[in-house]
């Protein structure tokens, strides 16, 4: 079983790819929450699981974690972008 971690910074516009954006600007959105993205690996087809109590550990607060389970076909990059691109059409 395959488990991948995706932390809010991986889809946040205000930073920058140093401070740990994965995603291009233009596919990033403001301040997204791990509910927002815990629906978006859902709406992908994988399973999603919220850790409210983890932290990112290039940033100082504590914003959680969203563990991704079954995602044997695909790589991290991959449900990466169709989730970003998930939370952006969530937010329309």
């Amino acid at each position: 079983m395959v488990e991948n971690v995706i932390y809010p910074a991986y889809l946040d516009a205000a930073l920058s790819r140093s401070e740990g954006r994965r995603v291009a600007q233009s596919a990033a959105v403001e301040a997204p929450t791990v509910d927002e993205i815990a629906k978006a690996v859902q709406q992908v087809g994988y399973d999603a699981v919220i850790e409210r109590d983890k932290r990112y550990s290039r940033e100082f607060d504590t914003r959680g974690r969203v563990l991704v389970n079954n995602a044997d076909d695909a790589t991290k990059n991959d449900i990466v972008q169709a989730v970003a691109a998930y939370v952006g059409i969530l937010r329309d």
